[in-house]
């Protein structure tokens, strides 16, 4: 299966909740009227792109329509598959990364989202791209954590820096960060705690992880991912809100979109909170991690034919 059949394929549910959706709002012979854009709003909410942007949407849609003179509802669909796609496409996909230092890669996100899978996928495609990879399990206070992480690391085939449970993850990125200089490595990717309960020790621990990397890796801004799960819907939203205002957020990981007929939050992240996805999960393979392209996503939520 190529890449851009596999999106296909991996969106197909979400494919189903927003297209259909919005499609049994923008028919064939119904007028453009306000109770068009009502319908349509509600739409778009119930398909979890959230009540901001689609607010905002419909907003533009009403200008738009307005501008051009157009009357009938079906004139509005390409506007906003246009609008989405134009969403989409805001901000850089792509990681930047550095051949000749160490490149710190933060991964952040609640417990259950995928995190740590996330990693060892990661970790896969940059060892693919010819980068030598090294992985710091900092998350040493969820039970479990650590082994999991050295499943994937074994599967991606890259080396893996651990403490014993309980250990204090600045400890953990301190060592992870000399074996990095002193082995070669250009990637340094960090998994962390994703507990919820206390936001303030989870923004300290965060800001000790990050002044250790400062200390000892002067130059070196880190790449903070956020991992949501995108069958959580709405509640990917508030924790994209919760992890942006705590620790700063540079990009989004966003797993398990073929999974789920919630997969519309993508463009409410994108939109709400200027953050860009730069990967999507769309299987459990280690090769199901994809490299986020607005235009491929797009044309398959849509389900155009690959140009």
């Amino acid at each position: 299966m190529g890449f851009f059949d596999k999106i296909k394929a991996g969106l197909g549910k979400t494919k189903q909740a927003f297209v259909d959706k919005v499609a049994t709002v923008i028919t064939v012979g119904k007028p453009i009227d306000e109770e068009l854009f009502e319908e349509l709003e509600e739409a778009l909410i119930q398909a979890d792109v959230g009540v901001s942007t689609a607010v905002k949407l419909v907003e533009i849609l009403q200008d738009k329509a307005k501008e051009r003179k157009l009357t009938e509802a079906q004139e509005l669909s390409g506007l906003l598959e246009e609008e989405i796609t134009n969403m989409l496409q805001e901000g850089e996909h792509q990681l930047a990364l550095d051949d000749d230092k160490v490149n710190v890669i933060l991964m952040v996100g609640v417990n259950g989202v995928g995190k740590t899978t996330s990693i060892g996928k990661l970790s896969n495609i940059l060892k693919q791209q010819g980068h030598k990879v090294l992985v710091a399990a900092a998350d040493t206070f969820r039970a479990g954590a650590i082994e999991q992480l050295q499943v994937w690391c074994q599967r991606s085939g890259v080396e893996l820096i651990q403490h014993q449970e309980g250990a204090d993850p600045g400890a953990v990125v301190f060592d992870a960060v000399q074996a990095a200089k002193s082995r070669g490595s250009n990637v340094l990717i960090v998994d962390t705690a994703g507990r919820l309960q206390n936001k303030t020790n989870l923004m300290e621990e965060l800001k000790k992880i990050r002044r250790i990397i400062d200390r000892e890796l002067p130059g070196t801004t880190p790449e903070v991912l956020l991992t949501l799960d995108a069958t959580t819907g709405q509640n990917a939203l508030s924790q994209a809100k919760l992890f942006t205002e705590a620790v700063g957020v540079n990009g989004v990981i966003l797993t398990k979109l073929d999974g789920t007929a919630k997969g519309g939050v993508i463009i409410g992240v994108q939109d709400e909170f200027h953050l860009p996805v730069k990967f999507i999960g769309v299987g459990e393979k280690i090769d199901d991690l994809q490299v986020f392209d607005p235009q491929t996503f797009s044309q398959a939520l849509f389900d155009k034919e690959e140009e």
